[in-house]
């Protein structure tokens, strides 16, 4: 675990589909819909107690000297529908493909994000020390979600109504990693601003992976975080989107996209750790703004800011969005000086109206 300079823990359980969402399937009159959404958000609440119990009496990892790993260590799990984990060992680092696409599909995903981490940023793994990567597959019945518990990556099959497998989409496996490697760094408190920053942090990872993975410009990519996860009775695109936060799906059943992409539609809420999942399309949409203003690979220069801040050791764990904002333009200076990198920058907060000065 990473402990800031403080000594404070901040234990996160991150899930990829907002406890709201799950929330409005619930009250269906359809048990179809309602009953796996139940089942859910009961698995995920006694997960996140565990999860609390489990942070306040750990101690910081230990890793011992020698050369960083430069290829990832990963071993999955199957849960054959159980919740007990991390399961049955499946397949670990070198294996040959398995009959189990939902295995195979999240042993390709952790790598790309390894893949990413190195190649674009020198880290290795998400701990920067190579730190193995697990995950658990087909995990409870009809689980409509995939989370990162601050040990391992867990994905459910989904109930094939609204949504379907959570390893089908790079995106989400590189979104719920991320939150590891903030958890390894900035350690971003989970709730409020900085919970929003926490959970932006894991969308623009986890989109600058598929665009790494599929070799996709900024003006290439879809900018949509889990496309390919709604199944088709839902009329919608994917779980967000970091260009137009709000429009990522209307639907009968689902509702429609509640997120915010100004602060003039900032959601003020007690619900979802204070809305993290509401208004992180704040930031997200200034990442977006940047990584189209400079073009090319948004891995490189615009991920590479976001990338500096949050391994930089100033961000602070109570972190606001303009905290942040301010530290993105002294990163783009730092590494670009007073180029045109950081009039990007300044412009992409301003257009979502997060002030960049204190």
């Amino acid at each position: 675990m990473h402990l800031r300079t403080d000594g404070e823990l901040n234990p996160v359980f991150c899930t990829i589909v907002p406890p709201h969402v799950l929330d409005h399937l619930s009250r269906s009159a359809d048990a179809r819909l309602a009953d796996p959404a139940r089942r859910t958000l009961a698995a995920d609440a006694l997960r996140r107690d565990r999860r609390r119990i489990t942070a306040l009496a750990a101690t910081p990892t230990r890793h011992t000297a020698g050369a960083v790993p430069s290829k990832p260590q990963r071993i999955l799990y199957d849960c054959e529908t159980g919740t007990a984990l991390p399961g049955v060992k499946v397949r670990e680092e070198g294996d040959k493909p398995t009959s189990d696409a939902s295995v195979n599909r999240a042993y390709a995903g952790l790598g790309a994000t390894f893949e990413l981490l190195l190649s674009a940023y020198g880290r290795s793994s998400i701990d920067g020390k190579g730190l193995p990567l697990i995950g658990s597959v087909h995990y409870g019945q009809e689980y409509n979600n995939a989370f990162f518990d601050g040990e391992q990556m867990v994905f459910g099959d989904g109930d094939g109504e609204i949504f379907l497998d959570f390893t089908v989409a790079v995106d989400v496996i590189a979104h719920e990693l991320a939150h590891g490697l903030t958890q390894y760094t900035a350690n971003l408190r989970y709730e409020g601003q900085s919970g929003a920053l926490n959970e932006s942090v894991s969308d623009v990872i986890g989109s600058l992976v598929k665009q790494y993975s599929l070799g996709q410009s900024a003006e290439q990519a879809d900018w949509l975080i889990g496309a390919g996860l709604l199944a088709p009775r839902v009329s919608g695109d994917a779980l967000r989107s970091m260009k137009a936060p709000g429009t990522a799906y209307d639907d009968d059943v689902l509702g429609k996209d509640p997120q915010s992409g100004s602060m003039d539609d900032y959601i003020e809420t007690e619900e979802d750790n204070g809305g993290v999942h509401l208004n992180s399309g704040i930031p997200n949409r200034a990442f977006y703004l940047l990584a189209t203003a400079l073009g090319g690979n948004a891995w490189e220069r615009a991920g590479q800011i976001w990338f500096d801040v949050l391994t930089g050791g100033e961000l602070t764990a109570n972190a606001d969005f303009a905290e942040f904002a301010r530290l993105t333009v002294a990163a783009a200076g730092a590494r670009f000086g007073e180029a045109d990198e950081r009039e990007a920058v300044l412009k992409a907060w301003s257009e979502v109206g997060v002030p960049t000065r204190a």
